[in-house]
């Protein structure tokens, strides 16, 4: 199930009916060279009429480049649908058209459950453009690139609209499209021993299904399994009860997150609340064991853990460092400061923050607060900038892979960019933009964490930005630079036209209302893993749904494995969703729709079962000790001959989860008015 788009747009190609006129009109002019050469009988005019009539209808029968989206089959007359199921014929078995190949078990019929709670769900038309594409990945010894070529189109066959209301046969499938991916770690191998987080908010944020962390908390701060990435966080809710307190540790170690749960006093200033995390994550009697101590917002993600881990063992932690990002907005650096803004993560060794301890009492003063105040009211990055400079040398070391995302509307030109970043910020809407990393990041725990937003173009123009958006271009992309952002977004509250561009460089155009281009955006992504039956991967990992369509928190199903141990992906479900009356996907007069249809692409992600799983690796280890290929059954090539660098020791198969030490009872920090909750007792201190 899929669709027939009209061709890429290239100087010459015989898909451009260009090509074929002027191929034909050479043909034809050859063609009466000879005949005039041989005269004779021949009736030279006829010949010149009936292939020319020829030409003009070849022509006229291809479907234009953009120019015409009804006859490319976006909105037109034309309608194509699966062979519906009428009367009393009965559905094939779907097992009859299932591909069992080295692609895997890939199906695709159609389940109109599924259809009808989307359609719900998105609010679609009973009528919705629907196709599903299987992605292979194929993880190799390559770095990471940031758009990859493909020479598979996406589309095999002609857009296929379906009826809620209706049933279809099944469907065979087509060969998967095939990704080369990097062979980069997996997010549930990640060791954040290194590190101690702290973040301040409310109950009242807390538990807003719109605004709850657990799930994007859950993924860089537990082995998604359960059990935490060694990673500790310390949380501080404003004015909060006991219960309410307790309620938060509940459910934050029901998922595996290790965290202590404090009060902090209402009467404090925003930023002297924010200040005061330094202090409590100096004195936690945990910290000995660290090395770097994060203040952070309840909105801030981390998708590459692994990435993040190595660019800090670039840095010496023994010494004073204050290491963080900018704004994008060069306003709001002018406005603030040239300080780490909080939300992309600001990241202090221990030794500078046994400083910012040290002089806490004095850089909360009334005077410190009212310096603080940018005219945005007292800002707790300001504050945190001035405790430093004032009692130290030490200045901000940028790390310009965190990201702050100061930005307003449409997120497209920097999710689809093709970098992978460090963090995220602002994504919860309210004012800045709305984005879904969480589901964003869920294919990494089968491609590894380099492949979320990592791009791949087809070679009919489609470009899958991973995770994030299946964008068409009808007119090709030629002349469209995919190193640079699309200019999609934009700053607040005063956006000059350039004051993006000191992080993200000049912006090229944006394609909103051109006719150039069509997209769908993920809504959400499902793992189905290799250890449960499908039917109950599927009622395990459903996410429930608040009355206001919101997402809820996912179940948790533990399944015992080894530390160390990945739990191994089946696939992975993705739904993109695109509206017809979305306001960016107009033809160039900026009113008439790109397609009078709802669609939804679903992407099914399978995994690269050719290379060593972990623990055939490990097994090999052990019993070994060294390089030892022999037991190794479905290794890549590459890996055939072990040399004494490759596998099994290579990084891409080291075991790097370690056992987290149990964390003993918090103290009391240097703060006033904190109440705690432990990860070690659920006793109140």
């Amino acid at each position: 199930m899929g669709a027939t788009i009209p061709p890429p747009h290239r100087c010459f190609n015989m898909r451009n009916p260009l090509a074929k006129a002027l191929v034909l009109c050479i043909t034809i002019t050859l063609l009466g060279t000879i005949l005039l050469q041989h005269g004779g009988d021949i009736d030279v005019r006829a010949a010149f009429l009936k292939t020319a009539s020829t030409a003009k209808e070849a022509v006229s029968s291809q479907r234009p480049l953009g120019s015409n989206h009804q006859q490319a089959g976006w909105g037109g007359d034309s309608v194509h649908t699966p062979v519906e199921v009428t009367g009393d014929h009965q559905l094939d078995h779907p097992n009859n058209l299932v591909n069992i190949s080295t692609h895997g078990n890939m199906r695709c019929d159609y389940d109109m459950d599924r259809l009808k709670q989307w359609k719900k769900k998105y609010k679609l038309q009973d009528r919705f453009e629907y196709t599903r594409r299987y992605v292979q990945v194929s993880r190799q010894p390559i770095a990471r690139k940031s758009l990859t070529t493909l020479d598979q189109d996406f589309l095999f066959d002609h857009v296929k609209v379906v009826d809620v209301n209706k049933h279809y046969q099944p469907e065979a499938c087509p060969a998967p499209l095939v990704v080369p991916v990097s062979r980069s770690p997996y997010p549930s191998t990640a060791n954040a021993s290194d590190f101690m987080f702290g973040v301040s908010t409310t109950y009242k944020r807390f538990v807003d299904p719109k605004t709850n962390p657990t799930n994007e908390w859950k993924y860089w701060l537990t082995d998604n399994n359960g059990s935490s990435n060694g990673g500790k966080l310390l949380l501080m809710l404003m004015g909060a009860s006991d219960s309410e307190m307790a309620d938060v540790h509940e459910q934050l170690t029901s998922v595996g997150i290790d965290v202590d749960v404090y009060r902090s006093s209402p009467s404090d200033e925003m930023a002297v609340r924010y200040l005061t995390l330094v202090p409590t994550l100096y004195n936690h009697p945990l910290r000995p064991q660290k090395k770097w101590l994060v203040t952070c917002d309840d909105d801030t993600f981390f998708p590459s853990l692994h990435a993040l881990i190595a660019q800090f063992e670039n840095y010496d932690h023994t010494k004073p460092k204050y290491i963080g990002t900018f704004s994008e907005d060069s306003n709001n650096v002018m406005r603030h400061g040239e300080q780490a803004f909080g939300g992309a993560g600001v990241f202090l060794s221990v030794p500078l923050a046994a400083l910012v301890t040290e002089h806490f009492s004095s850089c909360k003063s009334a005077e410190k607060i009212k310096e603080a105040n940018t005219g945005w009211g007292p800002q707790g990055d300001v504050l945190l900038r001035k405790c430093i400079y004032e009692h130290s040398p030490v200045r901000l070391t940028l790390l310009d892979s965190l990201w702050q995302l100061d930005m307003l509307g449409d997120p497209s030109g920097f999710y689809e960019s093709g970098i992978q970043p460090l963090s995220l910020h602002h994504y919860r809407g309210g004012g800045w933009h709305s984005a879904l990393p969480y589901h964003y990041t869920k294919v990494s725990h089968l491609c590894g964490e380099e492949c979320m937003m990592q791009r791949f173009q087809t070679a009919d123009d489609f470009v899958i930005s991973n995770g994030f958006s299946v964008a068409y271009y009808p007119e090709g992309t030629d002349d469209l630079d995919f190193d640079q952002l699309e200019g999609t977004f934009r700053s607040a509250p005063d956006y000059k036209g350039w004051n993006l561009d000191f992080k993200w460089g000049p912006q090229r155009a944006g394609l909103a209302k051109t006719g150039r281009k069509l997209s769908w955006d993920l809504q959400e992504a499902e793992i189905i893993w290799d250890d449960e039956a499908e039917d109950t991967a599927e009622g395990a990992e459903k996410r429930e749904q608040s009355e206001d369509g919101q997402d809820g928190q996912d179940a948790v199903a533990k399944v015992q494995v080894s530390k160390g141990e990945r739990r191994k992906v089946k696939e992975v479900r993705q739904i993109y969703v695109r509206k017809h009356d979305d306001w960016r996907w107009k033809l160039n007069d900026g009113a008439t729709a790109m397609s009078k249809f709802d669609g939804v692409v679903e992407l099914v992600w399978l995994p690269d079962r050719s290379e060593c799983h972990d623990e055939l690796v490990r097994e090999i280890v052990s019993q070994s000790g060294k390089d030892n290929c022999n037991k190794c059954e479905r290794v890549y090539t590459v890996h055939k001959d072990c040399g004494s660098k490759t596998c099994p020791q290579s990084e891409a198969y080291e075991p790097t989860l370690s056992t987290s030490t149990s964390p003993s009872a918090s103290s009391a920090s240097s703060t006033s008015n904190t109440t705690t909750y432990s990860s070690t007792s659920n006793n109140k201190k």
